[in-house]
Parts: C-alpha cells; sequence; structure tokens
C-alpha cells in the first residue's frame, strides 16, 4: 500500500467533500500569513495488489523426504521407561561391549530409530495413516550418533470410499536410515504403506 500527498491549488468552497473512501478533499480556503499561503493537504490511498503465491508442491513419485536426528541418553533412557525394553544393551556401555558385542558403547533402541519414518510422513502430511511398516537392522546406531532418516515416495494410488467423500491417497514409501551424512552407511531399510489425506507437501520438506 502506498500513500501520496498533495496540495490543493485552490478553493471554491469552504465545505469538506468526500469524493470515496480512497481520496479525501478538504478545502477550507487558503489562510494566508504575511506574503505566504498555506493550502490544506489532500491524502489519496492507493492499494497494490501483490503478486499471486506459488502453488504448493505435490507428492509424485520419486519424491524423497528427509529428516536428521541424533538420539541422547536422555532419548534412549525415555524410550526404555516408555516401552519398557529396558535391555542393558541400550543402557550400560560396559554390557553393550561385553554381552552385546558393539565395539563402541550402548546402541539405540532399532524401534526408537524407525520411528523417524512415521515422524517425516506425519510432520508433511497432517491426518495420515501409517497402515504397514517392514523393517531390516543392517547395523548399530550408538548414542549420540547423528542419522539421516529417508523416505521416498515408490507407488501413489487414489482411492474413494463413496462419492461424498473426498480421495485419499494410499503411498507406498522405501525407508531408509543412514549414519552419516553422505548417506553410505545403512543402520535400517524397509517399505511403508500409509493413507495420505492429500498430497500437499507441507513448507518446510525437503523434497528431490
Amino acid at each position: 500500500m502506498s500513500t501520496q500527498l498533495s496540495l490543493l491549488p485552490t478553493c471554491q468552497s469552504s465545505r469538506s467533500l468526500i469524493s470515496d473512501s480512497t481520496a479525501i478533499s478538504i478545502c477550507a480556503g487558503a489562510m494566508r500569513l504575511g506574503r505566504r499561503a498555506i493550502f490544506p493537504l489532500v491524502r489519496t490511498t492507493t492499494t497494490t495488489t501483490s503478486a499471486a503465491s506459488s502453488p504448493p508442491a505435490l507428492l509424485s513419485v520419486g519424491h524423497v523426504l528427509r529428516e536428521r536426528r541424533r538420539f541422547t541418553e536422555a532419548d534412549v533412557a525415555a524410550y526404555a521407561a516408555v516401552s519398557g525394553d529396558r535391555n542393558p544393551v541400550h543402557l550400560d556401555d560396559a554390557v553393550a561391549r561385553e554381552l552385546g558385542g558393539f565395539q563402541r558403547r550402548r546402541v539405540v533402541h532399532g524401534m526408537l530409530v524407525a520411528s523417524l519414518f512415521p515422524s517425516i510422513i506425519a510432520a508433511r502430511f497432517p491426518g495420515a495413516v501409517y497402515a504397514s511398516q517392514t523393517l531390516k537392522f543392517a547395523s548399530p546406531v550408538y548414542v549420540g550418533d547423528e542419522v539421516v532418516a529417508r523416505v521416498q515416495a515408490l507407488h501413489i494410488r487414489t482411492t474413494t470410499a463413496n462419492s461424498t467423500t473426498a480421495s485419499r491417497y494410499v503411498v507406498k514409501f522405501a525407508t531408509k536410515c543412514f549414519t552419516d551424512e553422505e548417506e553410505g552407511s545403512l543402520a535400517i531399510e524397509g517399505e511403508a504403506m500409509a493413507v495420505l489425506p492429500t498430497l500437499e507437501l507441507s513448507s518446510d520438506s525437503t523434497t528431490k
């Protein structure tokens, strides 16, 4: 919105005239002070329409969504308390090395790491219903490691229950989790099926 001020050069009436909602002219006569004349101001307001926003991106086959996460000792302890899985290989470094055979230290619950997959999908498509998930644990994720979880759309099918309900989308995703930035060290892989209320990607999505 821009505002412009201009001077009225002449006055033919002492009454105030209001022409419309965007221009108000006030003419009260010119007042002279010495040899200088003072004229009332006219304030004119114009509205500029902004360019139309770009349409939202839509999920299509091949799209990849990613999320990075570093699991802390507090995360592992909280998950153990909630799930009841208190296996000491997740909670005790010595047990993890001696009994579990994990060389570095305690490891993150595999299901806690895998929870990144539905988290990614639900964050990008609020209202999504997670239908199934297969998992293969390829290598351990140690407490403190940063992981990169990735889901990729493999197949999309539109479904409608009846003529009065909105379409929903059954999407099959490849799900993988890596323990390095180059995505070369595979920790978990599998496939997921989810029912989405829309294919519109939220603005914070990372796609490729």
